[in-house]
């Protein structure tokens, strides 16, 4: 018979998941946390327990953490700029008519 600690350590490790609660019809999710399953079914169950233990939720999203592309925040400055000759969108670049009222 072999050793579970020796099973265990030659498995590959489950995958990272991040979830995501809403906690009330209308909101958005919000991130609550991060969690290791070998599926998404389980990574739901676990998730639930973990993260609304009080009700405090109404669905729960779980996402394979390599699934998700994120922006650098280090350079958060000129991922967000406005590209060169785009400045039509935004809202200074245009005049105020005469004829409009509260604008």
């Amino acid at each position: 018979m072999s050793n579970p600690t020796e099973t265990h350590s030659k498995e590959t490790p489950w995958p990272l998941w991040e979830v995501f609660v809403r906690s009330s019809r209308g909101l958005s999710h919000v991130h609550a946390g991060s969690l290791h399953a070998p599926d998404a079914v389980m990574a739901l169950r676990n998730a639930r327990d973990l993260y609304t233990r009080r009700n405090e939720g109404v669905s729960i999203w779980v996402v394979p953490a390599d699934a998700i592309s994120s922006s650098d925040p280090d350079s958060k400055g000129s991922f967000f700029e406005s590209p060169q000759g785009k400045d039509y969108r935004h809202a200074t670049y245009y005049t105020k008519s005469e004829g409009v009222k509260h604008l």
